[in-house]
């Protein structure tokens, strides 16, 4: 049987598209990691600038909406000294029946470089990828419920920053893990950096199947899925996503799933608060809590915008 070659890494093993933290090795996502962290500051400079990618065009398709991913992106790529086009989806051709392959062949003739891609297909990046030019690179910003590699990242980043280290850490993953392609991203970055322990917790309804697969352990309680955990990574509810009476309501699920300061006492004294935005007030988490000492819920956006710089640099640093 032939071994079938990771469609984000070249013949040599380095990052040409990125799709997925799933099977990326442990050096590659340090790799992104550390040159994320020599671009933390360029955001303190007066000339937030560097020239790497200067000459290129990095187009931003964002067939679903976005605010935090969709802004830093453009950031990142404008510190980058790209040139940075944000396709109307609304007002785009695919709004009239284009295919998504027609789209991308277009917007190719006019020399993209980089395609940031959020869509509500899972795999739609992947597709792209197999169809661009090989000087062209993909960067998933999210697909359906699968992957958003980016924010993985992003998470990957703030613990580094404020843990230093994975092997001894507990990480907590709490609410509506059955949509959350943000879950996965970072259950698979946990698992590849070395984490002790990590945990998924939330309601029988929206926790799914595999999560024994995956190396993670299951909670159906907050209070004895956060107890003791080093870190907390709140997920918004999906409610777009669902289908069903997964939830009695909103109210029902913040009294047994919210994180309240009272509950969040259950965790380590240190324990950091991690949240990737949108945040649902009252619902998944109390504001005492997401403004509270141990939110870092703020510098995960800042260090978003450095991580993604350093997905771009690199990509576009590699051949196919």
């Amino acid at each position: 049987m032939l071994h079938r070659r990771n469609p984000q890494l070249n013949q040599h093993g380095e990052l040409i598209h990125l799709l997925s933290t799933e099977g990326l090795s442990r050096d590659i996502l340090t790799h992104i990691l550390d040159t994320a962290a020599q671009f933390v500051s360029v955001s303190d400079r007066e000339v937030k600038k560097v020239p790497l990618l200067r000459g290129k065009s990095v187009f931003n398709l964002f067939f679903e909406n976005s605010t935090r991913t969709r802004t830093t992106f453009e950031i990142a790529a404008t510190r980058l000294s790209a040139d940075v086009i944000n396709l109307d989806i609304a007002r785009s051709s695919a709004s009239k029946g284009e295919s998504l392959l027609d789209t991308i062949a277009n917007l190719s003739a006019m020399a993209a470089d980089i395609f940031v891609v959020r869509h509500s297909e899972s795999g739609a990046p992947y597709l792209i990828a197999q169809h661009v030019a090989p000087h062209v690179h993909v960067v998933n910003a999210g697909d359906g419920r699968h992957a958003h590699p980016t924010q993985g990242l992003l998470d990957m980043y703030t613990i580094r920053h404020y843990k230093k280290d994975f092997t001894n850490l507990t990480v907590a993953i709490v609410g509506d893990v059955l949509h959350s392609r943000v879950a996965r991203s970072d259950i698979h970055a946990l698992t590849t950096l070395g984490c002790a322990e990590v945990r998924v917790v939330g309601p029988r309804t929206l926790v799914p199947g595999d999560m024994a697969q995956m190396g993670v352990r299951v909670f159906n309680t907050l209070e004895e899925g956060i107890k003791g955990c080093d870190v907390i990574i709140m997920l918004r509810l999906q409610n777009e996503r669902m289908n069903g009476a997964l939830l009695p309501s909103s109210h029902e699920y913040f009294k047994s799933f919210g994180l309240t300061a009272e509950k969040l006492a259950l965790a380590k004294s240190d324990a950091i608060v991690m949240h990737p935005g949108p945040i649902n007030r009252g619902v998944e988490i109390d504001s005492t809590v997401a403004d509270g000492m141990q939110s870092v819920i703020l510098p995960q956006v800042t260090f978003g915008i450095a991580v993604r710089m350093a997905v771009m640099g690199i990509v576009a640093g590699n051949e196919a």
